[in-house]
């Protein structure tokens, strides 16, 4: 029997109604013939409250007593599915992280998976045609026996992990939205939902600032070439013909796509600052004499700049940083003002980031040139450029975000 991986998200799962309708979702699956292992999320709202009780009962709490508070709520929707499928006479049973196991690494909070052993699942479909409830977000560090969590969206990571270890046909993400757009719909009213996107190309959105899929399940996808559905969970299941390709985006190796266009989809991110350093001494080390004290603490450096000055003494260098981390850089920086060498530094926070996202740029020349042109005659500064093979990105002001991206889709005929 072919094997299916479906993963539901907490606005999925918010409610017991929203619960049975999940149930309906799976049973159709299980009646087309499909073994079924589900991933589950925790109720909509149910981890932040989860965390904030952490955060009440002491500011600094043991990071392995929070994963074995936040991990109850994935725990709370694995049972409330399974109880509802028996009631739908589906044979289903509830599986916490630690059953399988799915093995992780020990960085609580933040875990990362280091295998699942998905051969119970798999004798368990054969012997007894049960269908797997899994509580996703978590598991288990064999080494202490403790609880873990994957951090934020770790669910996804979750149902593709398991997806690779039983073989799946592909693994579904249910989620709010019917798909992966080209850009965000709320700022270009004409982007399209996309029928095929590459891994490659998913993982640069996703790490753009696309919301809709969680980098690391991605990146596990392409690895272990695992097919990504991305469906809508608001579908009813009885308005779904098994004859036609259900609407959704499927994630896959580009030898599935056939006809590449040369750009697929636009990203764009709010949350990003900007720090320049002005009249830094030109000199070997001083680019780690910047970045090295960043990186120890834990400080993601993304676009940079450096302007040598005409006397070729100084230079100016200007970088990006989450906006999250901005007064934490900042404060990094001036403790290091002696090491580095450099007059004074200027921030901003009103900055965005705006990537351009395509396979087919590898075999097109001019494609961010054109963009660089329609920007400017939109009157948009461009501060700070960074490219790659499959994509590019230009920071430019927070209050002209939207226009750019519009400007943009336009541009490369993703309104059509």
């Amino acid at each position: 029997m072919p094997r299916l991986v479906m993963k539901f998200g907490g606005t999925s799962v918010a409610d017991l109604d929203r619960i049975r309708n999940v149930a309906r979702h799976v049973k159709r699956e299980v009646d087309a013939g499909y073994d079924v292992a589900v991933i589950v999320s925790a109720m909509s709202g149910v981890t932040n409250q989860l965390v904030a009780w952490c955060k009440d009962a002491a500011p600094l709490h043991d990071a392995r007593e929070y994963d074995a508070v936040v991990a109850t709520g994935e725990q709370v929707t694995a049972g409330l599915l399974s109880i509802v499928l028996e009631g739908m006479g589906v044979n289903a049973r509830s599986w916490q992280g630690w059953q399988l196991p799915i093995l992780t690494s020990n960085a609580h909070g933040s875990a990362r998976i280091l295998d699942v052993n998905g051969a119970e699942l798999i004798k368990r479909f054969a012997d007894q045609k049960q269908v797997a409830v899994i509580a996703g977000f978590q598991g288990l560090h064999k080494e202490t026996g403790r609880i873990t969590t994957l951090g934020r969206g770790g669910s996804d990571t979750s149902a593709v992990a398991v997806a690779a270890a039983i073989g799946a046909e592909r693994c579904d993400i249910y989620t709010d939205v019917d798909g992966v757009y080209t850009t965000d719909p709320r700022v270009a009213p004409k982007a399209r939902r996309l029928d095929k996107i590459a891994f490659e190309e998913m993982l640069e959105m996703a790490s753009l600032g696309a919301k809709v899929m969680q980098v690391r399940s991605i990146e596990l996808g392409m690895l272990h070439k695992v097919r990504i559905f991305v469906r809508s969970s608001f579908v009813k299941p009885e308005d779904i013909d098994p004859k036609l390709p259900p609407p959704g985006t499927l994630i896959c190796d580009e030898s599935e796509i056939m006809e590449q266009q040369t750009v697929t989809g636009i990203a764009f991110s709010k949350d990003e600052a900007q720090i320049s350093m002005r009249r830094v001494q030109d000199k070997p080390g001083v680019a780690a004499a910047i970045f090295g004290p960043l990186a120890d603490a834990n400080i993601n450096v993304d676009m940079i700049v450096q302007n040598v000055s005409a006397d070729g003494a100084t230079t100016d260098l200007t970088f990006t940083v989450p906006s999250a981390d901005y007064e934490r850089a900042r404060v990094t920086l001036e403790k290091a003002k002696d090491a580095i060498g450099f007059d004074r530094m200027d921030g901003a926070t009103d900055v965005a980031k705006v990537s351009v996202i395509g396979i087919g740029m590898r075999s097109h020349a001019g494609v961010a040139a054109m963009a660089f042109k329609a920007l400017s005659e939109q009157k948009i500064n461009i501060l700070a450029i960074t490219t790659s093979e499959i994509k590019f990105s230009v920071l430019i002001k927070a209050s002209q975000t939207d226009q750019a991206v519009r400007t943009l889709h336009t541009l490369y005929g993703l309104d059509k």
